[in-house]
C-alpha cells in the first residue's frame, strides 16, 4: 500500500503547504485521513476526488476537517460518478453535531465507526485507540490484509506509555509531532522526542514526523526525533511524499 501526504502542518496552513490530511492506496482502493484546510486542493494535483472510496476522521478539529466542506461540494456539483452516487464518511459519534455535518444530498454519507471495533474497509482492517487531547480523537492502525502491513497514524495527541502497545511493530509510524524538544507546559501533542521515543518503544521499521509547526527550523525537529529513535529509520512529511509500505 501507498500513503501519499496531502497535507502535514498543525493548526493552520501556512506558505502554500495544507494541514493534515493523507492518501492511502491499496488495489486501486483510495481511502482519504482526514481532510484539513487546503487538502482538496492537494488532493486534486494527485487524484480526481471523485475517485475516492471513502473518508475517515480521526477527530473534529479544524485543521483535521476544515475542507470537508469544499469536498462535499466538489461532489455536489460534479456529475460524473465511477463507483458510487456518494461518498463514505466514517467519523465517530462522541461529537454529534460534527458527525451530523456528514450528510451532505449528492454527496457524501456520514458512516458512523464504532472505537471499540475493527472497521473492514476495502482492503483495509482498521482498529482504533483513544488519544490524549482535548476533544474526542482516535489514532488508527490500519492492517492492509493481502499483505499484514501496518500503518499506525497517531492522529492529535499528547504522549502516554500506553500508545506504545497499539504502535508495536508497525511498518510505518505516522506522529504528531507539534513540537520541538525544548517544549514545556501543556502538552496535546508530541515533542520531536517523544515521537522519537514511541517509535523506538514500539520497535516501528520507519518514523514519519507530521502535523508539524509551520515555524522553526524543520531539521532540527527531525534531529531531535532520530536521536531519540536511534536506529529507526527517521524522515519529515512534505506535499506529495509517497511512501510505500
Amino acid at each position: 500500500m501507498n500513503l501519499t501526504v496531502l497535507g502535514f502542518l498543525g493548526g493552520y496552513p501556512a506558505d502554500g503547504k495544507a494541514t493534515s490530511s493523507y492518501l492511502l492506496q491499496s488495489d486501486g482502493f483510495n481511502l482519504l485521513i482526514d481532510c484539513g484546510s487546503g487538502a482538496l486542493l492537494s488532493l486534486e494535483e494527485v487524484l480526481d476526488p471523485l475517485k475516492l472510496d471513502a473518508a475517515i476522521l480521526t477527530h473534529y478539529h479544524h485543521d483535521h476537517t476544515a475542507d470537508v466542506g469544499v469536498l462535499q461540494y466538489y461532489w455536489q456539483l460534479h456529475t460524473k460518478r465511477y463507483d458510487q452516487a456518494v461518498l463514505p464518511i466514517y467519523g465517530h459519534q462522541l461529537d454529534e453535531a460534527h458527525f451530523s455535518e456528514l450528510d451532505w444530498p449528492q454527496s457524501t454519507r456520514g458512516i458512523a465507526y464504532d472505537p471499540n471495533e475493527t472497521l473492514a474497509l476495502g482492503p483495509f482492517e482498521i482498529h482504533f485507540f483513544k488519544t490524549h487531547h482535548p476533544v474526542p480523537a482516535f489514532a488508527l492502525r490500519i492492517t492492509e490484509v493481502k499483505s499484514g502491513k501496518v500503518l499506525v497514524f497517531t492522529a492529535d495527541t499528547a504522549y502516554f506509555k500506553a500508545f506504545t502497545k497499539f504502535a508495536e511493530n508497525a511498518d510505518l509510524l505516522l506522529a504528531d509531532t507539534n513540537f520541538f524538544a525544548d517544549k514545556t507546559g501543556q502538552k496535546w501533542h508530541l515533542t520531536s522526542t517523544e515521537a522519537g521515543q514511541l517509535a523506538k518503544d514500539a520497535q516501528v521499521k520507519k518514523l514519519l514526523l507530521t502535523h508539524l509547526p509551520a515555524t522553526g527550523d524543520l531539521t532540527q525537529l527531525e534531529a531531535e526525533a532520530r536521536t531519540a529513535a536511534g536506529m529507526i529509520p527517521t524522515s519529515v512529511a512534505s506535499k506529495h511524499l509517497t511512501v510505500t509500505i
